[in-house]
């Protein structure tokens, strides 16, 4: 049955109280007026939006209901959802202005909406694309959406939504083919670095108020060269590239240009072929930029090459020095003041591997001795490679004796919150906002900070203090270890199944062909495992809570020694949503040893407990393990809590968001708390299953081990 619309006096009342606006100031009235032509349902979903839009700002809600006649009747409903929901997203991202004036351009949104409906949405696909990205050579790329298409050649940015063609798969693939050319730049070298900046950006310079026609015709010139490298190394792109240009009826090499595409396409071209083919249309006007090429900024690339090599030739050289340590036979440590300064004798070439996707491994040789390549090092080392084309020689000095950077050196882990620092490092993640129904984008800021050891002997006080308890857990998990699996109707093996026989026998009887599978095998079970612990930091834990917390650990540790599963200990804490912080205490691969001992026992309680984004960080360390099962347990002693407005059902309805999409990554997620009221929120967060509260403090370090047993088996 359909209801009547509302009078103009409830629709006044009603947006009144919904948007908690001031009559004078604001009009309520006016709203109404304009909305009071609409149908009972027209008007509720006017009101619901401008409602939600009021919770970011009072005043985009204002103007989404000033603008809610006109969005009703231009767009469906999910076009008006996704009009609101995009101006509180320019809201968190650019602030208010932007915002508002987005809301006000509503028929230029509605015009869109056709397209928005048939095209693809970066946000919906912009971890597909990361894991293609992922699968090409050179370093990692990170997605982001931009007012255009363009790369620093440490970011792809990409348009907001894709609505070129009918179909939504020619839409994915026309993203695809954006990465693919942004990708090539830095990997076919358009931004080979020369003296700390790249080759193009200096050449660029030079012409001047004629800079932005001569950047356009060198782009032009570099993706007809990067179009024939494509070709090369992903033919079906390349084909998908071809066929978008053939539908728009574009064009890449312009008339007059073939000659010069010809010497493009030649396998030794470079980015100087390019440089130097410029000369040849001095006069000439510059291209239309076809569907995938999008544009270049020489000076953001720039500005990110000056930051990026002076840190790879800081990090490879403090890493070289350990190895060169480690060789000697010494601990990695401090630059030693006595050290007689001979540099040792460092060698690194590059030979061809078509295995591996770059299609080159490096080779190291200190003092005459094949050393290994540690695999962070390999990735600095690839995208120097991307840079120079080369290892310069400089890079091969270790930073020993006066060589270290002591601004490195002296850094201290909270100075990176402040100054130029801030976004060194730095990880941003989405936060679910309960409210809107949709994520805030890049809402929190994440760093990883040091947990500053303790050599107190914790670990083996804790220890002592357990002995008993340390044994038991030993034992049963030595059971555990050696446990094997039963395999039944099998082919051959040591004993008889007699369940299969009996089966076997009653089919031959009935005139059926008897199976083989006759026999039972004992094989030993493959413990195929990965467990992350997410451990509160938050202030709350201060004291006893804490104590147990550590020693909770150092008994899993024991215990998983013992085992031999893979796992790490990360805290979390923080302050508000700008930072978020994660302190490792044990990587995946870091042995058990005195370092991590001492972390463990230096973990103290910190600020806030702010879990959608730390949950975020930890899955996806936690996803880069190749294991069969994968589990994230947390243990804390309290619900999600925030300096802001996180906590309450905000906080908890965000982090059970960021659970979800753990789990549907292949991750279980696991809660031990001892929040006695934490039955009110567990089962809405972690599902009925999926945590335990623990009812006493002192309890903590006996049930943890017992808990993770049983998560295992």
């Amino acid at each position: 049955m359909n209801l009547p619309p509302h009078t103009l006096a409830e629709l006044t009342a009603i947006i009144d109280q919904q948007l908690d606006l001031e009559i004078n100031r604001l009009l309520p009235d006016e709203i109404a007026e304009k909305l009071a032509p609409f149908s009972r349902a027209e008007q509720d979903r006017a009101i619901h939006l401008a409602t939600i839009a009021a919770r970011g700002h009072t005043q985009i809600g204002f103007q989404v209901g000033m603008h809610a006649d006109i969005a009703l009747r231009l767009m469906e409903p999910e076009a008006m959802e996704a009009w609101v929901v995009h101006a509180l997203d320019l809201y968190d991202r650019k602030g208010l202005f932007p915002a508002i004036t987005s809301i006000k351009e509503v028929e230029q949104y509605a015009r869109e909406a056709r397209a928005r409906a048939r095209g693809v949405v970066l946000d919906d696909i912009a971890g597909v694309l990361s894991l293609f990205v992922r699968g090409l050579a050179g370093r990692e790329l990170k997605i982001k959406e931009g007012g255009g298409q363009w790369t620093d050649t440490e970011t792809l940015y990409l348009p907001p939504f894709i609505g070129a063609f009918e179909a939504k798969q020619d839409n994915f693939e026309l993203y695809k083919a954006m990465c693919v050319h942004q990708w090539a730049q830095a990997w076919f070298g358009t931004w080979r670095v020369v003296d700390g900046a790249s080759l193009a950006g200096r050449a660029l310079a030079a012409f001047g108020d004629d800079r932005e026609r001569a950047a356009r015709i060198f782009h032009r010139l570099e993706t007809i060269r990067l179009d024939a490298r494509i070709r090369e190394e992903l033919p079906g792109i390349h084909r998908e590239m071809a066929r978008f240009l053939a539908r728009n009826d574009e064009t890449l090499i312009p008339p007059g240009w073939e000659d010069a595409a010809n010497t493009l396409a030649r396998a030794d071209a470079t980015v100087e072929t390019s440089l130097a083919l410029m000369n040849r249309f001095a006069g000439a006007d510059a291209p239309a930029p076809v569907c995938f090429e999008g544009a270049i900024d020489p000076d953001k690339v720039d500005k990110i090459i000056a930051a990026r090599v002076e840190k790879e030739k800081a990090d490879l050289q403090w890493m070289l020095w350990q190895l060169t340590e480690e060789l000697k036979g010494a601990r990695p440590g401090q630059p030693d003041d006595s050290d007689s300064g001979a540099l040792p004798d460092i060698k690194m070439e590059t030979v061809e591997d078509s295995r591996l996707p770059e299609g080159f491994r490096v080779e190291l040789t200190i003092e005459a001795e094949p050393t290994a390549v540690p695999e962070n090092t390999r990735e600095i080392l690839k995208s120097i490679m991307q840079d120079f084309s080369e290892i310069p020689e400089e890079y091969l000095q270790p930073a020993g004796s006066g060589q270290y950077d002591a601004d490195r050196e002296g850094r201290s882990a909270k100075d990176v919150w402040s100054g130029t620092y801030h976004e060194e490092g730095a990880f941003f993640y989405d936060e679910w906002d309960f409210k809107r129904q949709h994520y805030r984008k890049e809402w929190c800021v994440l760093r990883e900070m040091e947990v500053k050891p303790a050599d107190d002997g914790f670990a083996e006080r804790t220890v002592e203090k357990y002995h008993g308890l340390v044994a038991h857990i030993r034992k049963s998990f030595e059971a555990l270890r050696g446990e094997n699996a039963l395999m039944k109707r099998q082919a051959n093996g040591e004993n008889i199944d007699i369940e299969a026989l009996v089966e076997a026998l009653a089919d031959a009887r009935r005139g059926e062909e008897m199976t083989d599978r006759l026999y039972t095998r004992v094989s030993r079970e493959d413990r195929s495992i990965a467990v992350l612990f997410m451990v509160d930091m938050s202030g709350s834990t201060k004291g006893w809570i804490n104590q147990a917390e550590r020693e909770s650990l150092v008994l899993l540790c024991e215990a998983l020694e013992t085992l031999g599963d893979r796992y790490a200990i990360y805290g979390f804490s923080g302050w508000a949503r700008k930072r978020c912080e994660i302190f490792p205490v044990k990587s995946f691969e870091q042995s058990y040893d005195s370092e991590v001992k001492a972390r463990i026992a230096g973990i103290e309680a910190k600020d806030y407990t702010r879990m959608g984004a730390a949950i975020r960080h930890l899955s996806g360390l936690l996803n880069e393990m190749d294991a069969k099962t994968r589990l994230l347990v947390t243990l804390s002693d309290g619900k999600p809590d925030d300096y802001d407005d996180y906590g309450g059902q905000y906080g908890i309805d965000d982090t059970r968001m960021a659970l979800l999409e753990a789990r549907r990554s292949g991750i279980h997620a696991f809660c031990i708390t001892i929040d006695r009221q934490g039955q009110d929120y567990l089962p809405y967060m972690y599902g009925p299953a999926s945590y335990a509260v623990i009812d006493e403090v002192g309890k903590l370090p006996f049930k943890v081990a017992d808990i993770y047993r049983k998560l295992t088996t």
